[in-house]
């Protein structure tokens, strides 16, 4: 029998060639990668979401829309609903002053407001989904390349075994079973980038449909100056259940 404890982690990375090697290097690279996206994109979206109530709260508490502008003059913008909002007042304020001066601002008032809140829903999904990408590759690459490192290792760790004209068992499983370890590797790289990108994708799409619903209901108010009302009462996008809430249940 052979000397099996000798075999291990450490016993296959002090016989790796240097194409092991830089296949482990990629691996912890893309590892480090995925949990810094899953990491800062997690606390984000927290604070985000934290932001993003209280803002809405104060919004629907508002006695008028200067009230909401004066409030986000002084505390400033620092969530999607209110980026939302201001460049929807400023987009109004400055169509009614100087009318469609330029080629950008052609068209009606509401026709500007659309572009306009257009135009920041798109930059706002674009901030969402910044970065994943990226987990999705290492989701979808990392237990690939793994599996590289074991066929490679496999194929070297025969290679010697032929060379050598031994083929017991024992000289055979234990270059074998350490050439597993890169497949484990890719999948313990990969497993938490797909959960992470799940997961963020998820909260990203409910918040996006509450933003869509929002939105709608401030266009409504710029345009005609009241609240969309429904046919049931009147529900708000905002803490109460409407709209954004049954959009983001889907």
């Amino acid at each position: 029998m052979g000397d099996t404890s000798a075999l291990g982690f450490g016993h296959f990375l002090s016989e790796s060639d240097p194409v092991i090697r830089a296949l482990l290097v990629v691996l912890a690279l893309m590892s480090a990668i995925s949990w810094y996206l899953i990491v800062m994109k997690g606390i984000s979206q927290i604070i985000r979401q934290r932001r993003s109530a209280q803002f809405l709260a104060h919004f629907w508490s508002a006695t008028s829309l200067e009230a909401v502008q004066k409030e986000l003059n002084v505390q400033g913008v620092h969530e999607p609903f209110g980026h939302l909002t201001a460049h929807s007042i400023h987009a109004q304020a400055h169509h009614e002053r100087f009318g469609a001066a330029k080629l950008e601002e052609a068209g009606s008032q509401q026709e500007f407001l659309t572009r306009t809140i257009k135009k920041v829903l798109d930059e706002e999904t674009t901030v969402l989904e910044n970065g994943l990408t990226m987990l999705a590759t290492v989701g979808a690459t990392a237990p690939f390349i793994g599996l590289f490192g074991t066929v490679w290792g496999v194929y070297h760790a025969l290679v010697a075994i032929g060379m050598t004209g031994s083929g017991m068992l024992d000289k055979v499983a234990g270059p074998v079973g350490e050439a597993l370890i890169m497949t484990g590797i890719g999948l313990a790289v990969a497993l938490p980038a797909v959960m992470g990108y799940n997961w963020l994708t998820r909260s990203n799409r409910v918040l996006t449909a509450k933003l869509d619903a929002f939105a709608f209901e401030l266009l409504t108010f710029l345009s005609m100056g009241r609240a969309l009302q429904s046919g049931a009462g009147g529900r708000r996008v905002g803490p109460a259940p409407g709209p954004a809430a049954h959009a983001a249940v889907k």
